[in-house]
């Protein structure tokens, strides 16, 4: 049996496996170890002698986030966010990208380059709070949908992707008798699965890790998504006020482990559904990178 390649092959593909292999392994070890923290005993977590492997597997943490109830609406708050936010961003987007794609449109390069401007130039912290607040929207539903509903990244990788469609179709349609709604969604539509699931996952990430926003605009608790909440219990949890020292000791070691299982809480969700979304993640990307 004759080996295929040469040596020098061989050694190179061998090297680029080890450097993969010690990349894989860099990028794993973060989420092993916070995973292992969340679930070993508080005692070895304040000791920092988790490395890898849990040790002494204690689920308490868990066990007393999801205990409260609040914790079960903050979640549902969390989904509806995420759900009606990334829902309303991709209708925009599209919406937007697709009539700037156009060579029809006149008006499409000076709206090209307002909405780039954005990107470089905001608004301001203050300036948008205070809008929020004559607008209404302050601590309601709509002050993390609304506002950033469109992002200018996301409509110059959807209306790139919309260019890389072959002009012929568009012209086929037009001989049939379909108008630009029809072409729309009868045409566009179709071939754009791979961006708009690019579009999903983008979005839906942001509105799930939403913080800082949710911070700013919302002070009702039944609001709340559950990255505030698990906030907010962290905090109370580091209060040095109390008398009880035995108190402070457990609430000290509920605060230093909640830190690991606030993370395994938030990101776990994403991580599950990101293999199901990879490949029209990778195509969406490589050809919304692309112009005919």
């Amino acid at each position: 049996m004759k080996s295929t390649g040469t040596w020098g092959d061989r050694l190179s593909y061998g090297l680029i496996c080890i450097v993969l292999t010690f990349a894989l392994l860099i990028t794993l070890y973060p989420f092993v170890y916070v995973l292992s923290m969340s679930i070993s005993d508080p005692i070895q977590v304040m000791n920092n002698t988790v490395w890898l492997f849990p040790k002494g597997f204690s689920l308490d943490t868990y066990k007393k986030v999801f205990a409260d109830g609040e914790i079960w609406v903050a979640y549902g708050n969390t989904l509806f966010y995420t759900v009606a936010g990334t829902a309303i961003n991709v209708v925009m987007t599209f919406l937007a990208a697709y009539p700037l794609s156009r060579r029809s449109f006149s008006g499409r390069k000076p709206l090209m380059i307002g909405i780039v401007v954005t990107m470089f130039f905001s608004g301001g912290l203050i300036p948008s709070f205070i809008l929020i607040n004559n607008l209404g929207l302050y601590d309601t539903r709509w002050a993390l949908l609304l506002p950033g509903a469109v992002a200018a990244f996301n409509i110059i990788i959807a209306r790139t992707f919309f260019q890389s469609i072959p002009e012929s179709l568009f012209e086929s349609a037009k001989i049939d008798g379909a108008n630009d709604i029809g072409i729309l969604f009868r045409i566009v539509l179709p071939l754009s699965k791979a961006i708009l699931a690019v579009l999903t996952l983008f979005y839906a990430v942001g509105h799930w890790n939403n913080y800082f926003n949710a911070m700013l605009y919302l002070t009702n608790v039944k609001l709340q998504p559950v990255s505030l909440y698990l906030m907010k219990i962290l905090i109370q949890n580091q209060d040095p006020t109390m008398q009880d020292m035995r108190e402070a000791l457990d609430r000290m070691l509920f605060s230093m482990q909640l830190k690991y299982t606030m993370i395994v809480i938030t990101t776990l969700p994403i991580v599950c559904i990101y293999p199901f979304l990879q490949k029209y993640f990778v195509r969406g990307v490589m050809i919304g990178s692309l112009k005919e």
